[in-house]
């Protein structure tokens, strides 16, 4: 076992070495990718982990500390039925506007609770996939036969996805439902309906701190309203979240009245929602923490969610702008894989392309929404609409990041096993859909 450890050091020295020794600084494109990297992971910091996962790590400690492992394996376990199972993982993702990183936590959550492994797939793939927000701006910018065939096949790949992971680890599975036949469901802690207004309340800040902006410079509509006064609402469900904290956690009411004004002057003295945002995040972990045991461990539970997923979600970006660049807003960073190359290979509706289109989305980082101007830039440079919806049934629900973290949850096999089946059944999904829209 020494010997095996020393040659572990030496090989990590000898990577390095070389990786240092022969760094092609001189190159263009590796300077440009190495910017990508950097500009990349500034972008995830500042538009992403505030405001999606720090949100997305509460409303996951929130299931794994006050929701029930009975509840749990009540709807997802063993004992529920199949068709409420998967019929619930499957449309979950219509009020989660999160992307393939914040439902990670989520996922994590409700399989360590006990939920069997197809309805825990099905969520995780079923929660950035059957997003309404991006399903309606699919069809506003993208036309309305590719925003249908999105929410068809999202949902159909989820439940399909899940049953196919469930019948392949069936063995595994069925350990774990004699397991769980075995324990006794124990009495909520509280009644439901406290515990469902604390949930929804974070999820609906979640959704409303990260409303997409119009895809129009239209001052009307109800997509437009919701978006000029998102920072009133995610105020108002602020302070519901406030009465949540002492009605059903027992939070002091000073304590709260007081982080509440720190939040106001934050906002008096900023120029912009994201300090606020950050000053409530830190006013809800001190009051927690000095709260009593449920606060306390609901805090503790989201720290240890973010100890656990931010690590590989911060290689996995950096990864993914090194290799496939950044693109967000107006930047156009390019990574060491040419983005012509790509833009080359999705063309017409052959096999290849929507293999391709499936692949590259598998791998490449979508933000909540970005996905579709991102593919409305690659059909205007002659994306074929087969690739366009492997892309989009592909890529939301996967992400090189997104990877790193699953298999650290439910391992190497198992990751691999449900990214062929997104990547092969999104291709055959674009194939069928050129062929259907040509």
């Amino acid at each position: 076992m020494q010997w095996k450890a020393e040659m572990k050091y030496l090989f990590w020295i000898i990577f390095f070495f070389l990786l240092a020794f022969f760094m092609p600084l001189e190159s263009a494109r590796f300077n440009e990718a190495v910017t990508a990297m950097l500009d990349l992971a500034r972008w995830y910091a500042r538009e992403h982990v505030i405001l999606c996962l720090i949100p997305a790590f509460f409303i996951a400690g929130v299931i794994a500390v006050f929701v029930s492992q009975g509840s749990v394996i009540k709807y997802f376990g063993a004992r529920a039925k199949k068709w409420v199972a998967y019929s619930v993982a499957s449309v979950s993702g219509a009020i989660l506007a999160v992307c393939s990183c914040t439902i990670l936590p989520l996922f994590s959550s409700i399989h360590k609770k006990g939920a069997g492994l197809g309805p825990a797939i099905a969520f995780l793939y079923s929660g950035p996939a059957i997003n309404i927000l991006a399903i309606i701006l699919t069809a506003r910018v993208l036309g309305w036969e590719i925003g249908l065939a999105r929410v068809i096949g999202a949902v159909v790949f989820a439940i399909v996805i899940g049953l196919a992971m469930a019948l392949i680890f069936r063995r595994e599975e069925k350990e774990k439902e004699e397991a769980q036949m075995n324990i006794p469901a124990p009495p909520e802690k509280r009644p439901l309906w406290q515990t469902s207004l604390h949930f929804f309340t974070l999820v609906l800040i979640l959704v409303f701190a990260n409303w997409g902006s119009p895809s129009e410079s239209s001052d009307s509509g109800l997509w437009y309203l919701i978006w000029a006064n998102r920072w009133y609402i995610t105020g108002a469900l602020g302070l519901l979240l406030g009465y949540s904290l002492v009605r059903i956690l027992g939070i002091a009411l000073w304590k709260v009245g007081l982080s509440a004004v720190a939040v106001v002057a934050s906002i008096l003295l900023s120029g912009g929602p994201m300090v606020p945002f950050a000053v409530a995040v830190a006013a809800l972990v001190i009051i927690t923490l000095t709260g009593d045991e449920d606060a306390r461990e609901w805090t503790l539970s989201s720290w240890d969610f973010t100890k656990q997923i931010m690590p590989l979600l911060a290689l996995g970006v950096l990864v993914a702008g090194f290799l496939l660049g950044s693109t967000h807003g107006d930047t156009e960073l390019s990574g060491v894989i040419p983005e012509h190359w790509i833009s080359s290979l999705v063309g017409g509706n052959s096999l290849a392309s929507n293999f391709f289109a499936s692949l590259a989305g598998a791998l490449m980082y979508f933000a909540t929404l970005t996905e579709i101007p991102i593919l409305q830039g690659l059909i205007a440079s002659g994306m074929g609409q087969g690739p366009a919806l492997a892309l989009l049934l592909a890529g939301p629900s996967l992400s090189l990041p997104n990877m790193l973290v699953i298999q650290s949850v439910i391992g190497t096999k198992k990751t691999a096993v449900f990214v062929v089946l997104v990547v092969v059944m999104a291709t055959v999904s674009g194939l069928i859909f050129g062929m259907l829209a040509g």
